[in-house]
């Protein structure tokens, strides 16, 4: 099993590379493949029926949505654990404290160990096309197989902004933004 990625050369519009052909990687789409699909596969892999694979399968939901709507960090088999958190403004008085001070709610997924390791141990296929469109090299990974420790609501880049479209505003108006997962207890609302 192998991750598809395409590098393809593109005009730069802004920043210090502005003007010139820089290779851009980006995934390959890959379908997204529909619950009907995964509960069949994973009935023949287990023995079990497909209608009770599906019984099963909601139920399991059911039961994630609930616990962790609760509070809890659930679970997930073979894939790690979720819970709910969220973002919020800072204030100094107790009596400003509100429901509108919440600026986001997210899920936070923690991979398994295991997880992670398949992930490290998988290679990464690129096809570079220049900017005709024209297949120009491929290249099989041969890097360390690093895998980014995503920190709750962010991406372990303290540079980079944790959800799309997030300011990352953690300055003196209070409002912590998803500042890619770092957190100072003393400035920062983030309830993760």
């Amino acid at each position: 099993m192998s991750l598809k990625v395409k590098a393809v050369e593109r005009e730069m519009k802004v920043g210090v590379y502005a003007g010139t052909y820089r290779y851009v990687m980006l995934p390959e789409l890959y379908s997204t493949l529909t619950q009907e699909k995964v509960i069949k596969e994973a009935a023949l892999r287990s023995g079990v029926s497909e209608g009770m694979m599906h019984a099963c399968w909601d139920a399991a939901g059911e039961v994630i949505k609930a616990w962790a709507t609760e509070g809890h960090s659930v679970p997930l088999p073979g894939l790690g654990t979720m819970r709910y958190g969220l973002s919020a403004k800072t204030v100094a008085d107790v009596n400003e404290v509100k429901s509108s001070l919440i600026t986001t709610r997210r899920i936070v997924f923690t991979p398994a160990i295991e997880l992670k390791d398949e992930l490290k141990n998988t290679s990464v296929i690129i096809t570079c096309y220049d900017r005709n469109g024209n297949e120009v090299k491929r290249v099989t990974s041969s890097d360390a197989g690093t895998v980014e420790d995503v920190t709750a609501g962010g991406t372990g880049d303290a540079g980079s902004s944790g959800s799309s479209g997030s300011s990352g505003n953690s300055g003196n108006s209070g409002d912590t933004g998803d500042t890619g997962g770092t957190s100072d207890p003393g400035e920062n609302g983030d309830m993760n």
